[in-house]
């Protein structure tokens, strides 16, 4: 039974990594505009999470959580180019948020708190991205936002030890969900309705 759930924690995280493939083409192609301070927040805590996971973690479910720090660096470094020139007020205070947030995780001694604090951290970064998938649902990629939430999904199913640790995917999985939500619901609503 164990096999079963360090597989399903391996797929996951090939199913992560493989998710940046049609995200970064589509950044290339300028359909997606990667929300700068998302993805800086997003690889900064990648790696904080990551680490963390591991002290507190099940080892055996660790590849979503390094997928998700390679994936955001990658997108980070391409932001520069690629993404919204301008910085909004609310990614200004999400950046702020974010780094005064860093400052218990440094502190802190328990790796519950610190995973706590980083998967805080991390939903700080994704307001803006949320926003924008809101807001401007096809400056996200569709593919690569359901390839994530498949990915977190099996990751729940990875799992074998329900803990504090079990936070991050679950926090994952919501997040991939509602900007998969947001990315679909307009195109959704025009097949069920036709268009309007």
């Amino acid at each position: 039974m164990d096999n079963i759930h360090e597989t399903l924690g391996i797929i996951a995280g090939i199913l992560a990594i493989s998710g940046y493939i049609p995200y970064i083409i589509s950044i290339f192609l300028g359909k997606t505009r990667p929300n700068k301070a998302t993805w800086f927040i997003w690889a900064l805590v990648g790696a904080l999470l990551a680490f963390s996971y591991i002290a507190e973690g099940d080892i055996k479910a660790i590849w979503l959580p390094l997928g998700y720090f390679l994936g955001p660096l990658i997108t980070a470094i391409l932001s520069i180019w690629y993404g919204y020139t301008a910085w909004s007020r609310l990614d200004k205070a999400c950046i702020v948020i974010a780094v005064l947030s860093i400052i218990p995780w440094l502190l802190s001694k328990d790796a519950n708190l610190t995973l706590i604090i980083n998967v805080l951290i991390d939903a700080t970064g994704a307001i803006p991205t949320i926003v924008k998938s809101h807001r401007e649902p096809d400056t996200e990629d569709a593919t690569a936002w359901i390839i994530f939430f498949i990915a977190n999904t099996i990751q729940l199913f990875a799992i074998t030890v329900w803990n504090i640790a079990a936070i991050y995917p679950i926090y994952l999985f919501l997040l991939a969900g509602a900007i998969v939500f947001f990315i679909l619901k307009d195109k959704i609503k025009k097949r069920i309705w036709g268009t309007q």
